[in-house]
């Protein structure tokens, strides 16, 4: 399925260019979030003519993220969770209570932007968690677990 793409896709590419993926992926991901159109000789031209304006969302996305970038920077946040003596916890710690966590200390977030490369924390301490916030912007904070008392 070709497809040009409205926005920059991590691994995929860049505003405007052409590419060629699975047909699920693009009926069922890229064109329903906007993110994509079908290559249509219709849609290039009409992409074309508006290239300055996706253009000028595109660095406005990417100038918000980055403001979101400085906030991450260096914040941390602390969760309690249910934890035997030797340290292991009774159940995990996911993406959505850390985006919960973080949203509730003001710092809106949500569980999609939250990468956890090894999987759900299962241990108590303190982890370095990336946060996704745009195709280009990554901020690094740190989440501590702690048993509860």
């Amino acid at each position: 399925m070709k497809l040009i793409l409205l926005q920059k896709v991590t691994n995929l590419g860049g505003l405007g260019d052409l590419v060629d993926v699975k047909p699920g992926y693009g009926r069922n991901f890229l064109v329903p979030q906007g993110k994509a159109v079908a290559a249509t000789a219709a849609n290039i031209a009409s992409f074309e003519a508006r290239r300055a304006e996706y253009e000028a969302r595109a660095r406005e996305l990417a100038a918000g993220a980055d403001a979101r970038r400085a906030k991450f920077e260096g914040a941390s946040v602390t969760i309690a969770a249910n934890a035997s003596t030797e340290g292991k916890l009774y159940g995990s710690v996911s993406t959505r209570d850390i985006a919960e966590a973080f949203t509730a200390a003001g710092l809106p977030l949500q569980k999609s932007e939250v990468v956890m490369g090894e999987g759900p924390i299962r241990r108590t301490g303190e982890f370095d968690v990336v946060v996704h916030l745009h195709a280009d912007v990554e901020a690094t904070v740190k989440v501590i677990v702690v048993p509860e008392a």
